[in-house]
């Protein structure tokens, strides 16, 4: 298989690390994805604090978020070249997951921002990242409190087979509708998801917004657009071209919108009224955090299982993290 040239550029830098420093290999869904940079800078601080350390932190990824074959290849040759330890996002968790069987790595793998699902985490150490069944609980709890009687809505998710983005969308349905394992809104709570949702976007800005541009003009009288993941936001100026769409309708709150993330463009989002609220991960700390814990692995010391990294919520009572970032 064909890797992106991004990728094979950092595992070319990985093999020349190897040779005075052991690799601590980070894996992420995409390189193309503004949030995933947030996990490379907390890396790259890693590193400038650790300047003598015997471990370096490598940050890599397909080239596309859309490329699940690509991530998992690129997992397979960093384990065969030889690294101390690896940290992976999976977007397909099943193929990971298959590979990584198939593989039986001899070194610690970890999981960070995604999981595997939960049969096949046997197959990592400890996961590090948000808890993702929480992030769409106070998804939902935003939603509440802003259509008390519920509504029409649609969820845009990612992947089909991302773990995390199905653990939002679990949590949203559960809380809404006041009981676990439900498949979909359908009336419980006032609230009921329209045909054709939910969508996924792969991961992929442009899709996102022509998604939601798509879902506002078929469905004039929509109540809630939910954005799982932040997608949309990441491409800003689209985002305002399709906010500006229905403009009147976010000011009144006839509609709303609730979105993941708090990256730079997503605070300046709500800010601007283009979101009521945002439920945001905290992705560098994932970075800063991911080498030493890595590192305890190595030494075989207990890890607790997960390791969460926190949420931060912005809303019109409480603008917060968003109010200035």
């Amino acid at each position: 298989m064909l890797m992106a040239a991004s990728a094979l550029v950092a595992l070319t830098a990985g093999a020349g690390m190897a040779q005075d420093k052991k690799t601590l290999a980070i894996v992420v869904k995409g390189l193309d994805n503004p949030f995933f940079e947030q996990i490379n800078l907390g890396c790259q601080k890693w590193m400038s604090e650790n300047p003598d350390s015997e471990y370096a932190c490598l940050y890599t990824g397909p080239a596309s978020s859309a490329d699940e074959a690509g991530a998992v290849q690129i997992v397979d040759d960093l384990l065969t070249r030889g690294v101390a330890a690896i940290a992976i996002s999976p977007s397909n968790a099943p193929a990971m997951a298959n590979r990584l069987r198939a593989i039986a790595p001899g070194v610690p793998v970890m999981t960070i921002d995604a999981d595997l699902l939960e049969q096949d985490r046997d197959l990592r150490a400890t996961y590090l990242g948000t808890d993702n069944y929480l992030m769409g609980v106070k998804m939902a709890e935003e939603a509440m409190k802003l259509k008390p009687e519920g509504g029409s809505v649609c969820l845009q998710l990612g992947n089909v087979a991302a773990d995390n983005i199905n653990a939002r969308a679990q949590g949203f349905r559960d809380t809404i509708a006041g009981g676990e394992g439900t498949e979909r809104l359908t009336g419980q709570a006032g609230w009921s998801e329209i045909d054709g949702c939910p969508v996924y976007t792969n991961d992929q800005a442009d899709l996102a917004n022509q998604q939601m541009a798509d879902t506002f003009v078929a469905n004039p009288d929509l109540d809630a657009f939910i954005l799982i993941g932040g997608w949309a936001q990441f491409a800003p100026q689209a985002y305002a071209q399709v906010t500006d769409q229905v403009m009147d309708r976010l000011q009144s709150k006839d509609l709303i919108i609730i979105a993941g993330d708090t990256l730079p463009p997503q605070t300046q989002a709500f800010r601007d009224g283009r979101s009521h609220a945002q439920v945001g991960q905290r992705p560098f700390e994932m970075g800063y955090r991911a080498p030493d814990v890595m590192i305890q692995l190595i030494n075989g010391e207990t890890v607790e299982d997960p390791l969460f990294t926190g949420l931060d919520v912005c809303n019109a009572e409480d603008p917060g993290f968003c109010a200035s970032n």
